[in-house]
């Protein structure tokens, strides 16, 4: 990979707001509990448990959504949260599990889990065609990137632009066409990973210390944002000329980005310890 203090990137930009419900989760944790008995075997008991939890993680993600979301539409609200009812659970973590002994039901065995837990796309689009929530900060997290052109030529500069509808952290990926990987936000000068709700940020500024211009080879380039309403999980990054390069295995950067720190909050608030989460991908395009 050849790189000065210029960047180049590639791409058509194929995400529009509208569309920006597609990569909306929930991550949460959650804890299932199962009990042996004479029509169980420790493995189905195990299973029971695991079916409980993601049952509970899918529950938490809903009870999360009716609290951060105040929608006022009834028909929009009804939408939403059918799309929410009819979640998927995809296991992120297994945390915790451990056969115990309850003094009234013999022996138990408990789980503890990270899961993202994805809304169905359909009932979403359909609130989307009520409303574009996109602007609305009492609405569950969206967050969206674009840029300023669909098509660019060698000697261009590319300008990002990101935005979102309420509170949110951020990190900003390219992945160049021989598969290397950089973050380009947060950087070793511009370290922070956190913007307010409702205001349009611009790549490259400020304090960052790079151009992204376009040079050879051409084609087809992304640009990857993960969002999400708690800080991101960790990757393992390497400084280089006003960006990092991403050191962690490309097929890892998902699954470590959603390893969110989720953050309890004070006794006496009731919903429970989950956290927005957006994933987007922009696709460019660059010629001679």
């Amino acid at each position: 990979m050849k790189r000065s203090l210029l960047l180049w990137i590639s791409f058509i930009v194929v995400l529009t707001a509208p569309l920006l419900h597609a990569a909306q989760s929930t991550i949460t944790e959650a804890e299932g509990n199962a009990c042996l008995g004479d029509d169980r075997s420790r493995k189905q008991t195990e299973q029971a448990a695991l079916m409980d939890a993601r049952r509970n993680a899918a529950e938490a993600a809903l009870t999360y959504l009716r609290s951060e979301t105040r929608v006022k539409d009834f028909v929009m609200e009804k939408d939403i949260i059918a799309a929410w009812t009819n979640a998927s659970v995809k296991i992120l973590d297994v945390l915790d599990k451990a056969w115990y002994r309850n003094a009234a039901t013999g022996d138990c065995y408990r789980m503890r889990i990270r899961a993202e837990v994805i809304p169905d796309e359909r009932a979403l689009a359909q609130a989307a065609r009520e409303k574009d929530p996109a602007d609305d900060p009492s609405g569950s997290l969206q967050v969206r990137i674009w840029a300023d052109k669909k098509q660019y030529q060698r000697g261009e500069k590319i300008r990002l632009y990101l935005k979102g509808n309420k509170p949110f952290y951020a990190r900003v990926l390219y992945r160049d066409a021989g598969g290397n990987l950089l973050q380009i936000l947060p950087n070793p000068y511009r370290k922070e990973n956190y913007f307010q709700g409702g205001v349009v940020y611009e790549i490259p500024s400020g304090d960052d210390r790079f151009d992204l211009e376009i040079s050879p080879p051409f084609g087809e380039e992304n640009i990857l944002l993960y969002a999400g309403t708690s800080p991101l999980g960790d990757l393992r990054l390497k400084a280089a000329a006003g960006i990092y390069e991403v050191e962690t295995k490309s097929s890892d950067v998902a699954a470590r980005t959603r390893g969110v720190r989720i953050e309890t909050r004070p006794d006496g608030q009731a919903s429970p310890p989950a956290a927005g989460f957006v994933e987007e991908k922009v696709t460019i395009r660059t010629v001679r």
